[in-house]
């Protein structure tokens, strides 16, 4: 029986007339069942994130450039006959577009900005459905409402609804696929409560594509991106970093959590509570071997297997007298800092200090909200700023004997000040706090001795 699959193409894969033929040539190579999730074509989200910012004076002018760029691919990447086809398809919906720019009322909801933001994908869904056909497949374009992506939550952050979803995609979607047609799905929103879209956050389409796996019980989920797979470090920064070809789904998240960018560190869930394994591969080397994620990753006699970094953080620093003895002292503050959804990437706690890891652009608002708290429990709040955070990923470092001290010893031989730490929460990861200024070479000292090197 032919495996069930969801590939989900990013908007490199779909930014240009030679990647969107190319993501469709792989679609329709592809043997079995299989649905598509996209996002949006590259560089259209950060568009319509200048729209709301406010960088155009007018919105005939947003419009024109929107439409544009679509129809930029379009015209080089379908024949006469094609393009007509397209443009069935494609004139209603930029029409809908342009009366939501135009529409004042709609700008009142507290979800129009996600509205918004999910416009690029309803278009490059049209654009990859028309590509996968002209490569001679049957294809249809769905909408997250088209397919029933069920979710909840705050706007920009939220979180799907597998019971629902599930029941929806298997009469909306699961039918199309028995037929031998590819539903190309819109990525990165779902269907709010009151039917209104509502975003996943900014790389969000990775985890609508394991959502809808798990929603269709998937044998398989693709991410199909423009690098080979994750890497034992960032290229940029190390040279010499490799693909790894095997991970299980703790290290996959832990990395992608901590700064690989590959795979959208929400996507790890809804595959895992599945056992569905997924592939990251290349559009633009689809013979490539990627790297696999699943349950359980191949032993590694080495100590690391990878190396990532998170910059541009400041450690907030609470001093509360005795704050360990007092729970629900500790429980005010923490609930000062998710009072604006901040996400905190490490917590360490003393005696009389509680430590928290957050984004540069998060304190100001984090400060705000701690001086709102009874004076009687907040004493004195510090903020220590330019530092980085480096993540150590392995396989089970928590049952290497010494695996600190080797770590460690690393650091200080690429003469860097270990800052804060976070050690135990999870077995295949070591976080620790390093500044600004000496993360690169601690990243690089980790790679060459541990990876590279594979020595202690």
């Amino acid at each position: 029986m032919a495996m069930t699959r969801v590939m989900k193409f990013g908007g490199s894969s779909v930014g240009s007339p030679e990647a969107l033929k190319r993501a469709a040539g792989i679609v329709v190579g592809t043997e079995g069942p299989r649905a598509v999730v996209v996002s949006a074509v590259a560089g259209i989200t950060n568009f319509l994130i200048g729209v709301l910012e406010g960088e155009f004076e007018s919105m005939d002018l947003v419009y024109k450039k929107f439409a544009e760029r679509h129809m930029d691919v379009a015209r080089q990447a379908f024949g006469k006959e094609q393009l007509s086809d397209f443009m069935e398809d494609f004139g209603p919906r930029l029409e809908a577009f342009k009366a939501l720019l135009k529409d004042e009322d709609a700008r009142k909801d507290p979800y129009f900005v996600d509205n918004l933001m999910s416009q690029g994908e309803r278009f490059s869904s049209l654009l990859l459905a028309h590509a996968i056909r002209a490569a001679g497949a049957d294809a249809v374009a769905l909408t997250s409402e088209e397919a029933g992506i069920v979710a909840h939550g705050n706007s920009q952050a939220a979180t799907v609804d597998f019971a629902k979803t599930s029941i929806n995609v298997n009469l909306n979607v699961k039918p199309l696929m028995a037929d031998g047609s590819v539903p190309v799905i819109t990525g990165f929103y779902g269907v709010g409560p009151k039917g209104q879209p509502i975003t996943f956050g900014r790389g969000g389409s990775d985890y609508a594509a394991t959502a809808l796996g798990n929603a269709l019980d998937a044998d398989i989920v693709e991410i199909w991106t423009d690098v080979d797979g994750f890497m034992t470090s960032d290229p940029k920064v190390v040279p010499g970093a490799k693909v790894i070809d095997e991970m299980n789904y703790s290290e996959a998240a832990e990395l992608a959590y901590f700064g690989a960018k590959v795979l959208h560190p929400r996507s790890v869930e809804p595959a895992r509570t599945k056992h569905i394994p997924i592939y990251i591969k290349n559009s633009h080397r689809p013979e490539a071997a990627g790297t696999r994620v699943h349950n359980l990753g191949r032993p590694n006699d080495d100590l690391l297997k990878a190396v990532a970094m998170k910059v541009d953080l400041s450690i907030i620093t609470v001093n509360s007298a005795e704050i360990a003895c007092k729970p629900r002292m500790v429980a005010r503050i923490i609930d000062a800092i998710a009072e604006s959804d901040v996400c905190v990437y490490a917590i360490s706690t003393s005696l009389s200090t509680i430590a928290f890891l957050i984004h540069n652009l998060d304190v100001k608002e984090t400060l705000r909200n701690l001086n709102r708290v009874d004076s009687e429990i907040v004493e004195h709040i510090n903020v220590k700023s330019n530092v980085a955070l480096v993540c150590a990923v392995g396989d089970s470092l928590l049952a290497s004997q010494g695996f600190s001290g080797y770590v460690f010893g690393a650091v200080k031989d690429a003469g860097a000040n270990v800052e804060m730490i976070s050690e135990g929460a999870s077995d295949v990861s070591l976080n620790f706090v390093v500044p600004t200024d000496s993360v690169l070479d601690v990243v690089r000292t980790l790679h060459d001795r541990f990876i590279t090197g594979a020595g202690k």
